[in-house]
Parts: structure tokens; sequence; C-alpha cells
């Protein structure tokens, strides 16, 4: 104890002189740091303690955290891990793990599937970020206004997002039959539509993915528009007042007050949309799936195309490559997005 006190009396001298000649604030507060750490040591020394009572306050701060972060570590990261690393590797889950190399990436830009796959769910996206953008605002702003029964369109507008995926696609399947007895076919057929030009839907492959992405856009713009009605809420009332005084119309009021105090939500609302869109696969599966739950290349998208050659074919380094090609593409586009973040949504 004697020799730890012979060496930590100094220390704390020198520092506290260090600090009382210091004039620049930011370093009086590394040396009080310093100086507490020192105190820390000597009463340890003296007491006899194994741990001091930052460390100590360190193991209860770190065992609340652990029960999550071994859940976590053991069923998220390490599956993770091992999916990047199975992406070099040949293996069907059965037979000993071969190194491939690049193989399963050259393997991937031949394959027809994986490139329709690309393409559909490259279109997908293109086409319902902004339908998706464009109705969640205009559904916000207009249920932002004193209308009457306001909470009841509220609720009719968010209940698709709750709703079971399973039940609210196999009712949009039948009102967009491919039959001519189908419902919105029927109005369709009279409004002069001929039966043989009669639109076949999720069923055609000219129609699925118009299909899946008039679906994905009723179904969630709810949600997002109760984030753009988080945003009108916070816009400050007195610029609306200041502009009216102006005599500024409703249009002029949405171009040079409601949208600019709505780009930081609209960027919020974008990259979420956006990785949903390239994770997009329970809709495309339930709409264009049919009986088989086998999407033909005018349906598949790439996690689809993940699933099945993971799932189906027992391909798992093929699988686990796409998955990596999907997480550089998001990761790709997140990154051009949070760049373009000071001047979009500032």
């Amino acid at each position: 104890m004697q020799k730890k006190l012979a060496v930590l009396n100094p220390q704390l001298k020198a520092l506290e002189e260090q600090r009382a000649a210091c004039e620049d604030p930011r370093k009086q507060k590394l040396l009080e740091k310093k100086i507490e750490k020192v105190h820390d040591k000597i009463r340890q020394a003296k007491t006899g303690e194994r741990f001091s009572r930052q460390t100590k306050r360190d193991f209860v701060a770190y065992s609340f955290i652990a029960p999550n972060f071994i859940g976590f570590a053991i069923f998220t990261l390490g599956p993770v891990i091992f999916a990047f690393v199975l992406a070099f590797l040949n293996w069907d889950g059965n037979n000993p793990i071969s190194f491939a190399g690049l193989e399963n990436f050259v393997k991937m830009f031949g394959n027809k599937r994986f490139l329709a796959s690309l393409r559909n769910t490259v279109v997908y996206c293109l086409a319902t970020v902004p339908l998706t953008l464009i109705a969640a605002l205009g559904l916000a702003v207009i249920l932002n206004q004193k209308v009457r029964g306001r909470n009841f369109f509220r609720t009719v507008s968010f209940f698709p997002y709750v709703a079971s995926l399973v039940a609210v696609a196999a009712v949009w399947n039948m009102l967009f039959s491919p039959a001519k007895s189908g419902p919105v076919n029927m109005i369709l057929y009279n409004l002069g539509v001929a039966a043989k030009d009669l639109p076949k839907w999720s069923a055609g492959k000219n129609w699925v993915m118009f299909t899946v992405i008039l679906f994905s856009v009723w179904k969630n713009m709810g949600y997002y528009m109760v984030i753009y009605l988080a945003g009108l809420q916070g816009i400050n009332a007195e610029l609306y007042e200041a502009s009216s005084l102006d005599g500024a119309n409703t249009w002029q009021r949405f171009r040079y007050i409601t949208w600019p105090q709505l780009q930081p939500t609209t960027f919020f609302v974008t990259i979420i949309l956006t990785i949903n869109c390239f994770k997009v696969y329970d809709i495309v599966y339930m709409l264009a799936g049919g009986n088989t739950g086998v999407l033909n290349e005018s349906a598949i998208v790439l996690v689809y195309h993940i699933y099945e050659e993971a799932f189906r074919n027992w391909n798992l380094g093929y699988a686990s490559a796409v998955s990596m090609v999907l997480f550089l593409i998001v990761l790709a586009i997140t990154l051009v997005q949070f760049r373009g973040e000071k001047k979009y949504a500032n």
C-alpha cells in the first residue's frame, strides 16, 4: 500500500497544480477527470478494495445490458457474421463446407432469376416510395384540418397497416380477381373495357408488379400518414397566420411553409420506406405466390430469391452472397441519402 501511495500522491499533487495553473475550461475538465481517477486509486489502495467505485458502477451498468446483448450476439450478430463468411463458401447444410471465393458472386450475375429479382425490386422501390410519400402526405394534410369525422378517417386510414396481411391480401385478391366476375374487372367491363382486355392483376405477368405496388401503397400509407401528422402538428401556427396576413393562398402556404418545415420528416420517411421496399417479401408472396408459393420472373424480388436459394435449393453460400449484395445496395442508397441530408432536410 505504501508503495502505491508513494506513487499516487505525487501524481495527484502534480495534477492539482496543473489544474490550478490551467485557464482553458476544456483542459480543466480533462484534468478533473484524471484527478478523480487518482483519488479512486488512492482510496482503493487504502481500503484494499479490488475494484474502484467507477469499475463497480460499470459492472452494474453492463449487468443491465448483458441479457439483451447476449441474446443479440447469439441470435442476430453471430448469424449475420456467419452469413457474410458463408458468401465466400459452398454449403448445402449437410455436406462439408468448401471454399468458393468469388464463385458465388460470379454465378449470381449469370442467373436470370437474380437479374429478374433485382430489376423487379428496383422497379418496386422507384414506384412505391414516391407514391407512398405523396399518398401519406396528402392524407396527413387533409386530416390535419378541422374536418368532420377526422378521427374516424384517421383510424380508417391507419387500419390497413395494422390489419393481418393474410386477411387483407385475400380480400385484395378477391377484389382484383382476374376473372370477369371480379368486382374491379366488373366495373371496368361495365365502363366499356372488352372482356379480353381486362387486366389479370396479380395473375398476369404484365400487371402483377403494378398490383403489388398499388397494394403496398394502400397498406403502408396510413403508417407514414401518422408520422407526417406528427410533423405537421409541430409546425408553428404563427407562420400560417403571418402568411395569411400577407395574402398567401393555400398552395403558397403549403409550398413555402408546410413543405420546407416537413423536410426532416420527409427525409426520415424516405430512408425508412426505401429500406422496407428493398426488404419486401411477404406482400409479393401473398399476392403473387398462388397455390404453389412459387413466384415467376415477373414477380420475384431479391428477398424471395434469397429464400428460394437458401431453403428450397439449399444453396446457402449463394443465398448469403445475394444477401450481401442486397446489404451493399441498401447501404449505398442510405449513404447517398445521408450525404444529401444537410441540403435536403435542413
